[in-house]
C-alpha cells in the first residue's frame, strides 16, 4: 500500500523531530497540534516507521 502525500509529510515531520532515533512525547504533541491530527495517528505513524517515543508526559513510554 502506497502512502498518501499527507502520510509522507507526517513521516517527514516525525523523522525531522527525532533525537537519537526517538521521538519525544512533547514533539509528538507538537506535530499533532500543528497538523490538527490525533496523537493516536502520530503514534501509528511512529509504529509504521519503527520509531520509539520517549519522555512520555503520561509515563506510558519510559
Amino acid at each position: 500500500m502506497q502512502a498518501s502525500e499527507e502520510e509522507k509529510e507526517l513521516h517527514r515531520l516525525i523523522r525531522e523531530a527525532l533525537k537519537d532515533g526517538r521521538l519525544s512525547c512533547a514533539e509528538a504533541f507538537r506535530i499533532a497540534g500543528e497538523r490538527n491530527i490525533s496523537l493516536q495517528r502520530v503514534g501509528e505513524a511512529c509504529n509504521q516507521l519503527g520509531i520509539k517515543i520517549n519522555h512520555c508526559r503520561l509515563g506510558c513510554f519510559p
